[in-house]
């Protein structure tokens, strides 16, 4: 005869408290929200600063001698504006207080980078092979494919801007070289002035 035996009541874990389960959902919302939301931290007032040093280096680019020299300015051109623009979002987003590389600015950073880095190893081994004559239209490409891949994290703007370099580059491929640097000025500085302008007074900066 089988032996029945007493049911024995096993120990249960405490539910965890109420504070702690709410301030978890709150944590996951905050975390979902910040990944879903858009990259705001872009400042226009940095695209406006960039946009007049553009200006500025066609002109001293179109008046040097030699290729390498008309090289060096937009280089010169390339580091300041980096500069600038890191400066300016950093300090847009310690204003409004939001982490610079969230969620969605970690994305921005990811997306635009790819484009930035093979613009710089693609300068360096065209001009090397003689082949500096193709660098404004492939500058115009990559910068204006780098623009609109962040802008998908961004606001509506600054994909927008991305498709005006893209076109930009494209002209300048097929344009006489002596354009070069009127086309630059026109996208490196008209652009960045002209979007800048709009994302600094809709977005804080």
């Amino acid at each position: 005869m089988t032996k029945i035996l007493p049911i024995r009541d096993e120990p249960t874990a405490e539910p965890p408290a109420l504070h702690a389960r709410a301030m978890d959902n709150l944590a996951f919302i905050r975390s979902t929200m910040e990944n879903a939301g858009a990259f705001t931290a872009v400042s226009g007032w940095g695209m406006v600063i960039v946009g007049f040093l553009a200006v500025a280096a066609s002109f001293i680019a179109a008046a040097q001698p030699t290729t390498a020299r008309w090289l060096d300015v937009w280089l010169a051109l390339a580091t300041a504006g980096i500069v600038v623009q890191l400066w300016a979002m950093l300090a847009k987003a310690r204003a409004a207080g939001i982490p610079l590389l969230s969620g969605p600015g970690r994305k921005f950073v990811l997306a635009v980078s790819p484009p930035l880095l093979a613009g710089a190893v693609l300068t360096i081994v065209l001009h090397r092979a003689g082949l500096t004559a193709v660098l404004p239209g492939l500058w115009l490409l990559l910068y204006g494919a780098a623009v609109a891949a962040g802008g998908a994290f961004s606001v509506e703007i600054v994909p927008v801007m991305g498709v005006c370099f893209l076109a930009a580059g494209a002209l300048a491929l097929f344009t006489p070289l002596g354009w070069s640097d009127w086309i630059l000025a026109i996208a490196f500085g008209g652009f960045h002035i002209a979007f800048g302008i709009p994302i600094a007074r809709r977005y804080g900066g």
